[in-house]
């Protein structure tokens, strides 16, 4: 590897027998060291490889600014996350993650601390992000010696669940808006049935995973009308309740939805609550 830019003491870009470039962090790595020159491979950290050509650039960008230990960090992170969720995500999440922490640890050490409003949705709505969320702030305590509070848990969950989106379904929403819309179909079922749905149950976490789809289609083309809207008539019939607190989440949601959308979102309401009945 060859040194072909200096960020700092700490980071550089790197070259392979001069082709393709990555980023290259480990503490003192470029110290009285000059471009053209080797890469000590001892003190070699972590090597970054981006894919998006704009994530690569705005990353290069954070690297004069943050702490080596702090990128060491957040990398970890993040491939703790996409092995923990087993779903590939966005290079930005490099970006946006790291940034995020840093200016977090820098509040920090000043004594402030932020709130996230929808903790709590994103506990209940995103369990695995918001696992990942407590485990790298147990990463941070252990590394840095610094504890950050819970609501940074839901933070670092939000940063994995935007990298999830995927550009070319043309997602529109933000894991804020859309956790912010399953609470409110959470509580439309609630305030329609007299009970809340058992987040325990297996039905209520096939139908918040069928509502994060959902939202997905809605966006983009989505699915269309039946061939034969004969089933969605007789759901309708069999499910009187479910099909009426389905046309309020219509509403809701300012949408006409095709029938098959109807129909899935029908059968879902069904099933959590007929867990939950009492």
């Amino acid at each position: 590897m060859i040194i072909q830019k200096i960020f700092n003491n700490n980071a550089i870009i790197a070259s392979d027998n001069g082709k393709s470039e990555f980023v290259v962090v480990g503490r003192g790595i470029a110290f009285k060291r000059k471009i053209g020159e080797p890469v000590d491979r001892d003190l070699v950290e972590k090597i970054f490889v981006l894919q998006q050509q704009d994530a690569s650039e705005k990353f290069k960008l954070l690297l004069e600014d943050v702490p080596p230990e702090y990128i060491s960090l957040c990398y970890d992170i993040i491939e703790y996350g996409k092995n923990m969720l087993d779903v590939p995500l966005s290079d930005y999440v490099y970006v946006t993650l790291t940034d995020h922490m840093n200016n977090a640890l820098k509040l920090l050490d000043e004594g402030i601390t932020t709130t996230n409003p929808l903790i709590w949705e994103i506990r209940r709505i995103y369990p695995k992000e918001f696992a990942i969320g407590r485990k790298a702030l147990a990463f941070i305590e252990e590394s840095l010696g610094k504890k950050l509070p819970e609501d940074e848990a839901a933070n670092v969950a939000m940063h994995l669940i935007n990298a999830q989106i995927d550009p070319v379904a043309r997602r529109t929403q933000s894991a804020a808006d859309q956790a912010g819309k399953i609470s409110d179909i959470l509580n439309i079922i609630k305030y329609t049935y007299g009970t809340s749905p058992d987040e325990q149950s297996i039905s209520y976490e096939r139908f918040v995973t069928h509502l994060r789809f959902f939202f997905e289609r809605i966006g983009s083309s989505g699915r269309g009308e039946l061939e034969d809207d004969f089933l969605l008539q007789q759901v309708k019939s069999k499910y009187k309740r479910a099909y009426g607190c389905m046309l309020k989440v219509e509403k809701y949601l300012q949408l006409e939805l095709p029938d098959e959308e109807k129909l899935y979102l029908t059968l879902h309401i069904h099933r959590v609550t007929r867990e939950s009945a009492p």
